[in-house]
């Protein structure tokens, strides 16, 4: 499941390469997304219209009651911000590896799998 973050690298071809070809399979079999992340994809004042294209293209993984109880469970154990722990507990909940630049606010997460967009790895899976 991609962040924000990695979207907004990969779209602008700011990773190494091997990242960015990695992510470019990715994308090209599946691309998944929290709501949260189409809500911070979409909600600029001005979005061009390749993430717009992006986002549609993309799978969105809705809120339900299972991602809002495995939040709450996130949010009382860890300091992290709600929507970070929405993108987390959806995840953890369908079992996919969060794909991001900013591992930081996730890494405390226990069984939350991460892939760091920022180290130079190409062995990606979602």
């Amino acid at each position: 499941m991609l962040d924000t973050n990695a979207v907004l690298d990969f779209m602008g071809k700011k990773l190494a390469v091997n990242i960015q070809k990695a992510l470019s399979k990715i994308v090209d079999t599946e691309i998944n997304l929290s709501v949260i992340n189409k809500i911070e994809l979409l909600g600029f004042s001005k979005v061009e219209q390749d993430i717009i294209d992006f986002v549609n293209y993309a799978n969105i993984l809705p809120i339900n009651n299972e991602i809002v109880e495995k939040t709450i469970e996130i949010r009382k154990v860890f300091r992290i911000k709600l929507p970070d722990a929405i993108i987390a507990a959806t995840a953890m909940v369908y079992d996919m590896t969060v794909i991001t630049g900013n591992t930081s606010d996730f890494k405390h997460i226990v069984g939350l799998k991460l892939f760091d967009t920022r180290k130079k790895r190409s062995d990606v899976s979602t």
